[in-house]
């Protein structure tokens, strides 16, 4: 084994310790850490990476009752039926279609919102925005909707009042019966519940950037915007690129609670997604291995994103997450 040789106290001969031997003493050196990431690690384990045999099931005719090793082996039957089926082609489309609005929408307002947050001066207005920006993000969707359908309703609505108010409309607009309108009703509903709270890591970044930095550029005379675009901007670089790639790892597995809370049967053509694609199709009809089969296309999917757009931005930016 390769030895390295160290330095010892003057006067003594160097001695010669193997890499084994200095990864255990340093392992040594920091065992309460250790000690105190292993629930984390253990639970990673256990909720992320054991569920992981049950994707064996994909492969099978999956029947209950029976153990893993008794079912049916088909093979990639069950991928076959998914990529021969015209409705997944549709919830694929589905979710793009929300997941780019989303992105774009949830990635750039928040940053747009978060240097406006910086800018302000009064620092009690500026607590109070934070405040009441964020608190959307604790209420869960079933509240969220039911405050979203009841504004968009055609009984008292308030937006169809205001708009009938303001002469844009003559008769109430049925906002949540019209397809065309279901995508840009979720990607509104996400943006007024997340903004606040994906801010804050905007803000965190934005408040390490050193001050003299600004104090330089007001001295050279540069303007509050030109500040904003040379010495803010650039300063969260690394963390928008950062959290750009991860959410473009999630651009098909965004969930489903939106869009089965919002949707209703007269939008369902614009409102199913992968995931309610394999709940309704997989497991409400018992059609187990067919459900696990739509959740391996997301996950592989996802990866595939992921790892692309780090690449890229790896060999582009020189910032990545690997």
């Amino acid at each position: 084994m390769k030895a390295i040789t160290e330095t010892g106290v003057p006067g003594s001969p160097p001695r010669t310790t193997s890499k084994w031997s200095r990864f255990w003493r340093i392992a040594f050196r920091n065992r309460y850490l250790y000690l105190m990431s292993l629930p984390f690690v253990a639970w990673v384990f256990l909720f992320n990476y054991y569920p992981l045999w049950g994707w064996l099931m994909a492969f099978q005719r999956f029947k209950p009752g029976k153990s893993i090793w008794e079912q049916k082996w088909v093979g990639f039957d069950q991928f076959k039926t998914l990529f021969q089926d015209d409705m997944f082609y549709q919830v694929l489309r589905n979710t793009l279609a929300m997941s780019v609005m989303g992105l774009v929408a949830t990635f750039v307002v928040p940053i747009v919102f978060a240097i406006m947050m910086n800018e302000m001066k009064g620092m009690f207005f500026k607590r109070f925005v934070q405040t009441v920006s964020y608190l959307p993000h604790f209420v869960s969707w079933a509240v969220v909707t039911s405050i979203v359908t009841r504004m968009l309703s055609t009984d008292n609505g308030v937006v169809n009042d205001i708009l009938m108010g303001l002469g844009f409309i003559h008769e109430p607009i049925q906002f949540m019966a019209k397809g065309n309108l279901f995508w840009g009703i979720v990607t509104v509903s996400d943006v007024w519940k997340e903004t606040g709270w994906n801010a804050i890591i905007y803000l965190a970044a934005i408040a390490g950037i050193g001050p003299e930095l600004y104090e330089a550029a007001k001295v050279d005379g540069a303007s509050r915007l030109r500040q904003i675009w040379h010495i803010t901007i650039p300063g969260i670089r690394t963390t928008i690129i950062i959290l750009l790639i991860m959410q473009i790892g999630h651009l098909v597995s965004i969930g489903f609670e939106k869009q089965f809370l919002l949707g209703n049967n007269l939008v369902r053509d614009y409102s199913d997604v992968l995931d309610l694609y394999s709940l309704r199709y997989g497991l409400q009809m018992s059609r187990y291995s067919f459900g696990v089969a739509v959740n391996i296309f997301t996950s592989v999917v996802s990866l595939l994103l992921l790892f692309t757009a780090n690449g890229i931005f790896k060999r582009f930016t020189k910032e990545s997450v690997i």
